[in-house]
């Protein structure tokens, strides 16, 4: 009988939950004509690992059927697999193992097994009720401009989208024509602004209400995300001010809800009301650096997280003003915390230059379109410059694993193929002449 760990569990279970997505979207009753397998693969695991990028256009694509096999395989990567099945024990009055408890304590990101059933718990009742709301309001705009029944599966759909930060929108242009429209930018940013933050931080704020007694990780994410948001969208409006082909020729109030968009969308949601592929050069890398960082740990978001590119930072700071202990907030930062975040990171980098390397030789596209594409990829993201459906099959391919590397995790992954280690034996300290 083989024997998973938690981390090889996990990556089982995701590709397993593609292999079958892909094989569902593949049926005559899920597409309107047939497409090709590693079209049907790509959105499977686009859906999954809550992407958003998409060879081909899903509105038009697929059939109702196909757009609601999307729509569930969105909600089960974005919830997790495994929440489903412990939810599933729940129900059943099943009692949950160690290695069910462990499994969850990967999948989520925890620190310990402690309180993950709860975390679960509150996980599934603060999703579908967010979810159901922001549907009712999304009905107001949308069943008065297609009907009630198209209204009402465009408002289920895009609900689902936004709150597991999957970026997949039913029209050709994704949400720019809606750029100057209030209630589609503040209700869909709403949703992957919270769904991004991390269920952790959720739970924390739900229980404590006051910010003197959240916990420090809360804090950091709480603080980080408002001045992240703040400084990309003055940023992102300074620079596309004058830029006709994106906020140009909007007026003052939607050239504000175009910056904001814009400006928090790259922190994993991929939705997006201005072309990408008209964005100034620089607005492009700032998009990049956020795709990358991405969004907080136990959330629907990829990325590094925003905690590990804060704890790299405080190292930093630290370092360069000759201390030893990393603190902030009158809290010391244990060291495995900081080695963890640097793994994480050179990890990640590892695998994005090596992905654009190889689609740099396979691909006739610029190196920003590629840079872009393999980190919008990796942060499961799901913004382009329209060069998507220009893949090659080749670069689809490696699209399609650094789309799942980024939802599982790098670390993950390579706990999942690596050797664990019998001896833990110490050897002498020597210096080594660094920078």
């Amino acid at each position: 009988m083989i024997r998973f760990n938690p981390s090889q569990l996990l990556v089982t279970i995701f590709a397993v939950g593609i292999a079958g997505g892909s094989a569902l979207l593949m049926l005559p009753v899920s597409t309107h004509e047939p497409i090709r397998w590693i079209d049907a693969l790509f959105i499977a695991t686009s859906a999954m690992t809550v992407t958003g990028l998409a060879p081909v256009d899903p509105g038009s694509t697929f059939t109702y059927t196909g757009q609601f096999i999307i729509a569930m395989l969105i909600q089960l990567g974005g919830l997790g697999i495994m929440s489903f099945g412990v939810l599933i024990y729940i129900l059943l009055g099943r009692k949950i193992g160690i290695k069910e408890r462990l499994v969850m304590q990967t999948a989520l990101n925890q620190t310990s097994i402690g309180g993950v059933i709860n975390l679960v718990k509150y996980l599934f009742y603060f999703s579908l009720s967010i979810e159901f709301i922001a549907m009712i309001f999304l009905s107001f705009r949308w069943i008065p401009e297609y009907g009630w029944s198209k209204g009402l599966f465009y408002s289920f759909f895009h609900a689902i989208s936004a709150f597991n930060n999957a970026g997949f929108a039913l029209w050709p242009d994704n949400l720019m024509r809606y750029v100057g429209d209030p209630l589609i930018n503040l209700v869909l940013s709403s949703l992957f602004i919270i769904g991004g933050i991390g269920f952790t931080v959720l739970v924390d704020v739900w229980r404590k209400r006051s910010f003197k007694k959240f916990s420090l990780h809360t804090k950091l994410m709480l603080v980080g995300t408002l001045v992240i948001n703040v400084t990309a969208m003055f940023i992102i409006f300074v620079i596309e001010y004058s830029n006709p082909a994106t906020l140009g020729d909007l007026s003052s109030g939607s050239k504000l809800l175009a910056s904001y968009f814009q400006a928090v969308t790259p922190r994993t949601a991929g939705f997006n009301t201005l072309d990408m592929a008209s964005l100034e050069d620089t607005t492009l890398f700032l998009m990049v650096i956020l795709m990358f960082i991405g969004a907080g740990s136990a959330s629907t978001g990829g990325g590094i997280k925003l905690t590990t590119a804060i704890i790299i930072l405080l190292a930093t700071i630290t370092f360069l003003r000759g201390r030893e202990e990393i603190s902030i907030a009158k809290r010391s930062i244990n060291t495995r915390y900081i080695v963890k975040a640097l793994a994480i990171t050179v990890a990640s980098l590892l695998f994005v230059l090596v992905s654009v390397f190889i689609l740099t030789l396979s691909e006739n596209l610029t190196f920003m379109e590629i840079l872009f594409e393999v980190v919008s990829a990796f942060g499961t993201v799901g913004l382009s410059m329209s060069v998507t459906p220009k893949l090659s099959d080749l670069g689809k391919e490696v699209i399609i694993f650094i789309m799942f590397l980024g939802k599982v995790g790098p670390l993950t992954l390579l706990f999942s193929i690596a050797k664990p280690q019998k001896q833990k034996i110490k050897y002498p300290n020597e210096d080594i002449l660094t920078g």
